[in-house]
């Protein structure tokens, strides 16, 4: 996803909006609008759903009508992702947040459930909630006043839509519902690990048959999905081998203790500093002064200064002054974590305001390394953890 903007909170879960969703949202609007009488037409063949497609065909209100069932539309996903959220809560899980964006929603989970049945009932609680809405809207279409045609086209349309949501999504293409549904199943029986290469796999597979089916039919939306189950499972699919072979180890298993960590002052030049790289095979190094670490300088912060400049410059003037820590008290797993989203690759280990150590993308890989050797065999889908020093 792209950059995201937060619009708010409900039972105290950030909901955010994806760029994405304004390209989305207007295209939605159009299709809809453009197909009013088409999509009429079949809404009229629903039992006790009868709509005067003349009434709304005309001036604007086809895409007043387009723009009204998109927006009821991801109004429905935000409340199949807060049934994920809530169920999760329920079981003890915090939510980070929910996006909207290109493909639907996302409900961030800041961990992986523990036991097979929480997933279960995790993952089905979305779908759940999607017929719910579908249920709701078909009866209110039922209850309407005849003549209302706007109305009952704007609700007859997310009756429809909303229950074919929640049956595409227990399709069992994992991360789709019906994957997370296949895993905790799998999961009853072996390794969260196993059962989610297993879920992988099948996932890949309808993936490839929905790739297929969306270029024979030229459908854009369905080739968008296909690529997003494939490579958003096999995300996970590393992501979770990664965290069952991380399983239980302390952070001071996995860094550089700091006895051992070689480090520059902020007087040396760029220069000097850029020749001292050649010679250590670094590619950064925590920059201390009097005993306290004041920075973190990379090759990445030399590339930006220009070679004429690098005698003059010291490394105070380029090094990054937000330093990245963690606990002692943490787990490797989440060393891990955090060094995905950090662009140095460095984390400070710190044991209250002390130093102790350094964890880089080098000290996960080599421990990783290590330590799949005495555990279950993790996913194939685990090439390397990318290697920096």
């Amino acid at each position: 996803m792209f950059k995201s903007v937060r619009v708010g909170s409900i039972f105290g879960i950030p909901i955010k909006l994806d760029i994405t969703l304004l390209i989305v949202l207007p295209a939605f609007t159009w299709l809809i609008g453009a197909r009013i009488t088409e999509i009429a037409g079949i809404l009229s063949d629903v039992p006790r759903l009868s709509i005067d497609v003349a009434a709304i065909s005309g001036g604007l209100m086809p895409w007043i009508l387009g723009l009204a069932a998109a927006i009821g539309l991801f109004v429905g996903v935000t409340l199949h992702e807060l049934g994920h959220s809530v169920v999760a809560i329920r079981y003890g899980y915090a939510i980070d947040s929910i996006t909207l964006w290109l493909l639907g929603g996302l409900a961030q989970f800041t961990e992986q459930p523990r036991e097979w049945t929480h997933e279960f009932w995790i993952a089905i609680a979305g779908p759940i909630v999607s017929v719910a809405i579908g249920v709701v809207s078909y009866l209110a279409v039922v209850i309407l006043p005849s003549g209302l045609n706007a109305v009952s086209f704007v609700l007859g349309y997310l009756a429809v839509l909303n229950v074919t949501l929640a049956v595409f999504n227990m399709i069992p293409a994992f991360p789709l519902d019906g994957g997370r549904v296949l895993r905790a199943l799998y999961h009853r029986s072996t390794t969260l690990a196993r059962a989610t290469e297993k879920a992988v796999r099948v996932g890949k597979v309808f993936a490839v048959i929905l790739g297929i089916f969306g270029l024979l039919t030229f459908n854009i939306f369905m080739i968008a999905v296909a690529f997003f189950i494939y490579m958003a499972g096999s995300a996970e699919g590393r992501h979770t081998a990664i965290a069952s072979v991380f399983e239980d180890v302390a952070v001071i298993e996995v860094m550089t203790p700091a006895s051992e960590v070689t480090s520059v002052r902020p007087g040396l030049s760029v220069a000097d500093l850029f020749d001292r790289m050649l010679d250590d095979r670094y590619s950064g190094y925590p920059v201390v002064e009097d005993g306290d670490i004041v920075g973190i300088v990379t090759l990445d912060d030399i590339k930006a200064v220009s070679p004429e400049d690098r005698e003059t410059q010291q490394v105070r003037s380029i090094m990054q002054r937000d330093l990245t820590t963690i606990s002692l008290d943490n787990t490797a797993m989440e060393a891990f974590t955090q060094l995905s989203r950090s662009q140095t690759g460095r984390l400070l280990v710190m044991d209250g305001d002390r130093f102790v150590g350094l964890i880089t993308r080098t000290d996960i890989a080599r421990a990783f390394e290590i330590l799949k050797e005495r555990r279950v065999r993790p996913s194939s889908e685990i090439a390397q953890v990318p290697l920096e020093r």
